[in-house]
């Protein structure tokens, strides 16, 4: 062993070459995104699956002697896929908002190529084929050569304690880090990740499962509940289902990380009160009242989607499972009850600026993303387009006539998203807004000069909170085309780099109307006047509200009061 060791240490550049090839395989396994970009950057932890591949790659040796070229071939190509799979799992999350998705993402990749090729000469096609593949072909050529450094510098040493000794202490760390993804708040688990980087397998393997699952109606069925209450309301006769409505429009809005931290923590509430306080003024000088509650969101710091159709559908969403199989089926949700009703229902997302391809789930009559608005203002923050403008917007465009039909619109708002920085400045004049030079030159280039800050960000959410507190009062303010019911509904609670504390999932939900009558419904079901509830503790999860509101759209108080 001392021997092989000296003859190692005596040739520097052999050693060189072995570090370096041990250097590449693990950075192309560890590196990060730069949000919000497709770029990424190396990471200085050491990657799980690099790990997995030095103890197989080792044990083979001490027990085979060294691999053929062949199977090494092999090898490199499945870390080769191990990396892209790498790629997609620390991109998507910045670009589409959420996790990897085999079912909806799969297919779009030969849509995304054709797309793509219609838009260039066939010869500039055909040169990005032929690069591509020749970087593939040179990848797999490099971790290849690579692999075949590291069996010459290793296998003299496969049989030693020694070395084992380094991978059982390398493989400690990564099992920790497997299983720590159930508990990634455990102090060893955060202690372990600050040296081995986040692992690439299990996103995978979950999506795998996922497909599984899909892919059996039997074992779907399992996943989702056979029925819901919006099945119940689509058995009603049609006028029955949202009959207290009286056809008035609804604004269904989902207020981007507005949690009960608001009104949990004293710096928080002190920080927004005061615009709360001009919110419920707003509201009430309109001829307006509120009524609210907590719920519990099925999601924290993130994953609005589970939100969003935990209530729409009814059914609990906690576990995203389901959620990715419900979106994978026809189930209908409270969209189609509205649409059931005569209403048409409109999808306003403002947030994105792709081809959502899991829209197709939600039927909305009307959709509209981003690019849609033909915003010509300046941007701000990743998002770049102000709540304010997106809901003054689709007014313009498509007004509500005494003639149209009734209206159900889905609004989830984002100028109160992570990372919390260049917070728009609040136009008062709502006309204004909808040109080119919506705000002040010198309001916008204050805004957008502002840093991210990193290092603490209550300060910054909290005025993207008063943000939206303010245009939601503007708001209120405008003349109204025709009587509308708006709900308020906090998608889920801030990140831990906000609370610096371990916080409930609960959010508060809002419900604004000028009929008391249809208000007292809502104060049978536990919710109380104004803006701060009465009642702290949750009164159920987001899926329990939409039976809530079906109940409260439909029945009477009567009836409510009666069971």
């Amino acid at each position: 062993m001392t021997s092989n060791l000296f003859k190692q240490l005596s040739n520097p550049a052999r050693l060189a070459l072995l570090l370096l090839a041990l250097v590449f395989l693990n950075a192309v396994l560890s590196f990060t995104a730069v949000w919000p970009t497709l770029f990424v950057v190396p990471d200085a932890r050491i990657s799980p699956e690099f790990i997995g591949f030095l103890v197989v790659l080792t044990a083979w040796m001490a027990l085979a002697g060294k691999p053929a070229q062949r199977v090494l071939a092999v090898a490199a190509g499945f870390y080769a896929l191990l990396v892209l799979c790498r790629y997609a799992d620390v991109v998507i999350p910045n670009i589409l908002g959420r996790p990897v998705n085999l079912y909806w993402d799969v297919p779009e990749l030969p849509r995304f190529a054709w797309v793509t090729a219609q838009g260039l000469p066939w010869w500039l096609s055909v040169s990005a084929l032929v690069l591509m593949v020749g970087a593939v072909w040179g990848f797999h050529r490099l971790l290849l050569k690579s692999m075949l450094t590291v069996v010459d510098g290793l296998q003299p040493f496969a049989r030693r304690p020694w070395l084992w000794g380094i991978l059982l202490l390398l493989s400690a760390g990564a099992a920790t880090c497997y299983l720590g993804l159930r508990n990634p708040d455990s102090p060893l688990v955060k202690a372990v990740a600050t040296v081995v980087s986040k692992p690439v397998l299990p996103t995978y393997v979950t999506e795998l499962g996922k497909l599984w699952d899909i892919m059996s109606p039997e074992r779907a069925a399992r996943l989702l509940p056979e029925s819901t209450v919006v099945d119940a309301a689509l058995k009603k006769p049609v006028g029955r289902s949202l009959a207290q409505l009286q056809g008035r429009d609804v604004h269904l809005i989902f207020l981007e990380t507005y949690g009960a931290v608001l009104y949990d923590q004293a710096e928080s509430e002190a920080a927004t009160v005061d615009t709360r306080n001009q919110l419920e003024k707003a509201i009430q000088t309109s001829g307006r009242q509120v009524v609210s509650a907590f719920y519990k969101s099925p999601t924290i710091g993130g994953a609005s989607d589970l939100a969003h159709l935990s209530l729409l559908s009814g059914i609990d969403l906690s576990d995203s499972r389901k959620h990715d199989v419900l979106l994978t089926t026809t189930r209908p949700t409270l969209l189609k009850v509205f649409q059931h009703e005569g209403y048409d229902v409109f999808g306003l997302y403002h947030s994105v600026a792709w081809d959502w391809v899991e829209r197709v789930f939600y039927g909305f009559d009307v959709y509209l993303s981003g690019p849609d608005l033909g915003y010509e203002g300046p941007a701000f923050g990743f998002w770049k387009i102000p709540d304010q403008f997106a809901i003054a917007r689709v007014e313009q465009m498509y007004p509500r006539t005494q003639s149209a039909k009734p209206r159900l619109t889905l609004f989830p708002t984002i100028s109160s998203h992570f990372p919390f920085h260049q917070v728009p400045p609040y136009q008062p004049d709502w006309q204004r807004l909808l040109g080119p030079n919506p705000f002040e030159a010198d309001d916008a280039a204050r805004a957008q000069a502002e840093p991210v800050s990193w290092e603490y960000m209550k300060p910054d959410y909290l005025r993207t909170i008063n943000y939206v507190n303010t245009w939601l009062a503007g708001m209120f303010k405008q003349p109204e085309p025709r009587e509308t019911v708006y709900l308020l509904i906090g998608d889920h609670q801030p990140t831990g780099s906000v609370t610096r504390e371990d916080t409930p999932w609960d959010v508060p939900v809002f419900v604004v109307s000028s009929d008391a009558q249809l208000l007292d419904a809502f104060r049978a079901q536990g919710f109380s006047d104004g803006l701060r509830p009465k009642q702290r503790k949750p009164l159920g999860g987001l899926h329990d509200l939409t039976e809530v509101l079906l109940k409260g759209f439909g029945g009477s108080v009567t009836e409510l009061t009666s069971k």
